[in-house]
């Protein structure tokens, strides 16, 4: 196996064990802010979330700049050295205030695991970047599955505060694993210059046109998915007058095991079809299952989950595969922080969309709110890379196969 090899497979083990730590009290903020704060507002959860993106969409292009001069694997090992220290604090915690300044600052140090994605990017040749790009949809959605089933579990048996003991150990071990390839591979701390293609015609000080239609489309699409998930689990334990944490987890945890049979799929399919069209009928898949689980049934809200993952999984890893398909790899890592950026504007606004509408009407509002966003969403995509005058724009992918 070579150098390179071994710090890809490297890379995404430290996705995957981030992933999973991180997420294990997403689908539980709720349960968090009662059990250990006494606060019930829903409104509250959805600031709090929309905190968490702004502080993370504002620190990772300070991080993707940073990186331009120190290593990523070198910057890794002191963020993540701060960050474990700032999690036992949260832990340690006992006012309200206290916690969020001390979880937001946590955040800026964490954001900087985000410039995982453009790095490997970097190292993987370009016909196999849409592999990769499905390989981290993938690592996000299993590390999903991860966290909130150990969460949901964990929730049984310990208070939701734990938590953030079990995700400094997280980052200790992320950093023992920087700190073994920086030993093997005598990585250097300053960064390495990227080659620059000669063919790079672009302006370095104005953001690229395809950044910004992409950007505007992920603000969108973000918005739309992402107002059911702050409150599933208390929809779910509404739909079904249960209160079970691990099954409430594994529930929500259906479309990152859509994701990853849809990955396993594709690897064996033989027919082709590009991106666009991957794109526009995921978004379809996605109306559909936000309409199934609108209904108020825990049979059709399972069957809407299945069709939400498939859809989620299929737009998520195309839209990216459109970036770096369009950008060049000395602007992977600023191309998709800026991307990102769009991403997290669109999370922040459905946070706050979110808590008024569980507090001011029900627990089903943000779904019909979801289909609006998603009917726009489709139809700006098809305005702009769907119609036939603009197809050859566009560039044309193969389908999602495992990288080998």
């Amino acid at each position: 196996m070579t150098a390179s090899h071994g710090l890809k497979r490297a890379l995404i083990a430290l996705t995957l064990i981030s992933v999973v730590a991180d997420t294990m009290l997403l689908p539980f903020y709720p349960h968090f802010f009662e059990d250990a704060f006494g606060i019930t507002d829903p409104q509250h959860v959805g600031w709090y979330i929309a905190a968490c993106c702004f502080t993370v969409m504002c620190a990772f292009p300070v991080w993707s700049r940073i990186a331009k001069h120190i290593h990523e694997l070198h910057l890794w090992v002191g963020t993540q050295i701060i960050a474990a220290v700032l999690a036992v604090l949260c832990y340690r915690s006992e006012s309200l205030l206290e916690f969020w300044l001390l979880s937001q600052t946590m955040l800026v140090f964490k954001a900087s695991y985000l410039l995982i994605y453009p790095f490997v990017m970097r190292l993987e040749e370009k016909e196999k970047r849409l592999g990769v790009a499905g390989l981290f949809s993938v690592l996000m959605h299993f590390g999903g599955i991860g966290g909130a089933v150990l969460g949901g579990s964990g929730l049984d048996w310990m208070a939701p505060r734990v938590i953030y003991l079990i995700m400094a150990g997280a980052d200790l071990i992320q950093v023992a694993i920087c700190l073994y390839l920086i030993a093997r591979l005598q990585v250097a701390f300053a960064a390495v210059p990227i080659r620059v293609s000669s063919d790079t015609v672009l302006p370095k000080r104005r953001i690229p046109d395809y950044v910004i239609k992409i950007g505007v489309l992920s603000l969108l699409f973000y918005f739309s998915v992402f107002l059911i998930r702050p409150f599933f689990t208390r929809y779910w334990e509404w739909v079904t007058h249960t209160e079970h944490a691990l099954l409430t987890a594994i529930i929500y945890a259906i479309p990152a095991w859509v994701a990853l049979a849809t990955l396993l799929h594709n690897h064996f399919k033989t027919d082709v079809k590009d991106s666009r069209h991957l794109i526009f009928s995921g978004g379809l898949f996605i109306l559909c299952g936000l309409l199934l689980q609108a209904n108020e049934h825990w049979l059709t809200v399972v069957g809407g989950r299945l069709l939400f993952g498939y859809g989620l999984f299929q737009v998520t890893v195309h839209m990216e595969v459109l970036l770096f398909e369009f950008s060049e790899p000395d602007r992977f890592a600023s191309d998709f922080s800026k991307v990102h950026f769009f991403q997290n504007m669109g999370v922040i606004a459905a946070s706050f969309a979110v808590g008024v509408l569980v507090d001011g009407y029900s627990l089903t509002a943000p779904y019909y709110l979801a289909m609006v966003g998603m009917i726009v969403t489709l139809g700006l995509f098809y305005s702009l890379y769907c119609r036939a005058d603009e197809s050859s724009a566009s560039p044309s992918t193969r389908h999602v196969e495992t990288p080998r």
